[in-house]
């Protein structure tokens, strides 16, 4: 029998110091590794959590060269993973914002991808005095990425995209069949919506879902909900972490996903298309 490789997710709850979340995330990813994951996702702002936004524009690098990159690489060559950096700031056209750039590195330590993320979440949340304001320090990327691995084609989103279904589908047009989904979903809209949509999107696309989330409470006064999850094309919930800081790990099976779409075609009954 093939032995099936494995997914794995990185929960952390950043704070403002990029040595000590680094040393975190080296030690979660080896856990992860430990558990037989041979790839895994970092959450969102893995590296830093600032007080504000603008905090960001100190450690942005510019694309190919800079220690979060360099991190990045080693520790996939490291471990012989394809490993999902989370995002990290790079530069953008606009001199006083950074992109929220997502880099996926293959088992040598090679970059495969960049996502920027394309939906920054400017929004006052219902009944709470919490107000976002991410346009004003990310500049949005335009740019959907979805591409070969070990696993199958892989799709890259961040954290606010989850909200926009049609993202998903036009990944669909390229055959995606895994999600990683670095996040840092606040504390009041996860435990409104982090599993539901989640769950929909791999339900909606007959696809793997790893969303690496950060869980807890950081230094900058904000609470994030946590709840990291591998979901199945059927929906179901492979592994969750509540909250605080671990790692997640479940096998990937090709043949049960093949089994999902033959039998249930819901992706070839389609009738309306999505532009992009």
């Amino acid at each position: 029998m093939t032995k099936k490789p494995k997914l794995g997710a990185v929960q952390m709850a950043t704070g403002p110091n990029v040595n000590a979340n680094l040393f975190e995330a080296e030690r979660l990813i080896k856990e992860a590794v430990d558990n037989g994951a041979s790839l895994v996702v970092l959450p969102e702002n893995f590296a830093f959590m600032g007080k504000h936004g603008q905090d960001q524009l100190a450690l942005r690098e510019t694309d190919g060269e800079g220690p979060l990159q360099s991190f990045l690489s080693r520790l996939a060559k490291q471990h012989g993973i394809w490993l999902v950096g989370g995002t990290i700031p790079m530069v953008a056209e606009d001199s006083g914002k950074v992109r929220a750039a997502c880099l996926v590195y293959n088992e040598q330590g090679a970059r495969m991808a960049r996502y920027d993320k394309i939906h920054l979440f400017d929004v006052t949340l219902p009944g709470a005095d919490e107000r976002y304001h991410e346009s004003a320090s990310i500049e949005g990327g335009d740019q959907l990425v979805v591409l070969d691995s070990p696993f199958g084609r892989l799709g890259i989103a961040v954290c606010y995209d989850l909200r926009f279904p049609e993202l998903f589908r036009k990944m669909l047009d390229s055959g995606v069949e895994v999600l990683a989904i670095p996040s840092a979903f606040t504390a009041i809209t996860g435990k409104a919506h982090w599993e539901t949509l989640v769950r929909a999107r791999a339900i909606e696309n007959l696809v793997y879902v790893v969303a690496a989330a950060q869980g807890g409470f950081h230094l900058n006064g904000r609470e994030t909900h946590g709840h990291s999850m591998i979901v199945d094309p059927w929906g179901t919930v492979l592994a969750q972490i509540p909250r605080g800081r671990g790692c997640i790990c479940c096998a990937v099976d090709r043949e049960f996903q093949d089994s999902v779409r033959r039998n249930f075609p819901t992706i070839d009954h389609r009738r309306l298309k999505c532009a992009f």
